[in-house]
């Protein structure tokens, strides 16, 4: 029989763990097992599950080493499925099941649902069945299918968040880069490995987690620097850089210069207006770069020339 261990990495958020836990416990499949990559410098205290809980501890540098957190805790990982789960997200009652039906009959990697909770829905007592009600989808991300899974032809749509894969394929596409370190494009770079192994990505219908809410900034300019490092780290590896979109609402805000052909430099640091225009407020489940980059293409439309700012519109009427 197929064995599913739950993989997660921790920092802070003792109370966001904590709920993912409770809820692992009342899987209608339960899991073999719940493995924490911890990045702090204590373990966490966590609730009695009825569930095998084990923490690791990370060694930490400056930044997160978030890769390196993920490969450590499947290395740890006994089971021959991974599901990996963020520690913010709760699972639905049916995500350990959904998964494992899935990957029976599936060698490559499963992307679930996420839906987003706004700021209290999961404090206190909770149930997952009241999120239903007051959990939305993210804007930028697709949908899942209407009933089984669905291929995914676009590496770049591979997310961490919530997945799964055998543990066997997991190492055989050769996990994680750890070179990435900090914020961003660990994510991408992992999903471009999957595609040059010609191991499948798909969506599912099922296997759902509701994101808890937490303050964030999107485009996350409270992660420039890795950002920034990271980007240039895959572009030495796969000749082209990732997260461009990032990259685009950073250069809009005058924070880097990342003209193609040399380095992208950081020109200045976030102030308190970057830090209002994306930040997430507690209503808001989620925070969204779109509509950052949609205010500030916007502003930089209205500080052209008259003449200037009109070419687009007239180069459009004339198409």
């Amino acid at each position: 029989m197929n064995t599913i261990s739950v993989v997660t990495l921790a920092r802070g958020r003792a109370a966001h763990l904590g709920n993912v836990v409770r809820a692992l416990s009342r899987q209608e499949h339960r899991p073999l097992e719940v493995v924490v990559a911890v990045m702090q410098d204590e373990f966490y205290d966590l609730p009695e599950c009825g569930l095998p809980v084990r923490q690791i501890m990370i060694a930490q540098g400056a930044s997160l080493p978030l890769a390196a957190a993920r490969n450590e805790a499947a290395r740890a990982a006994a089971g021959d499925m991974l599901v990996f789960l963020d520690m913010d997200c709760i699972p639905a009652p049916s995500l350990v099941g959904d998964y494992a039906r899935e990957l029976r009959a599936f060698d490559g990697v499963l992307m679930g649902e996420v839906m987003y909770l706004p700021g209290g829905a999961a404090d206190g007592d909770w149930s997952v069945s009241d999120f239903a009600a007051v959990a939305v989808r993210h804007s930028d991300r697709r949908g899942p299918p209407a009933a089984g899974i669905e291929p995914c032809t676009d590496y770049r749509c591979f997310w961490s968040l919530n997945f799964a894969i055998g543990r066997d394929t997991f190492f055989r596409v050769g996990a994680l880069d750890e070179r990435y370190v900090g914020y961003g494009g660990e994510d991408t770079d992992f999903g471009k490995c999957l595609d040059q192994a010609g191991i499948p990505i798909a969506w599912m219908k099922g296997a759902l987690a509701y994101h808890q809410y937490h303050p964030h900034h999107m485009p996350p300019i409270h992660h420039l620097d890795s950002v920034v490092r990271n980007a240039q780290l895959f572009e030495r590896k796969w000749g082209y850089r990732t997260m461009g979109h990032w990259l685009h609402a950073f250069r809009l805000m005058g924070l880097i210069d990342d003209a193609p052909g040399r380095p992208i430099r950081i020109l200045r640091r976030p102030d308190a207006a970057d830090l209002a225009l994306t930040g997430q407020q507690s209503h808001q489940p989620y925070s969204n770069t779109t509509s950052v980059i949609r205010i500030l293409e916007q502003r930089a439309a209205a500080a052209l020339p008259p003449d200037v700012a009109a070419a687009p519109e007239e180069a459009a009427a004339a198409a």
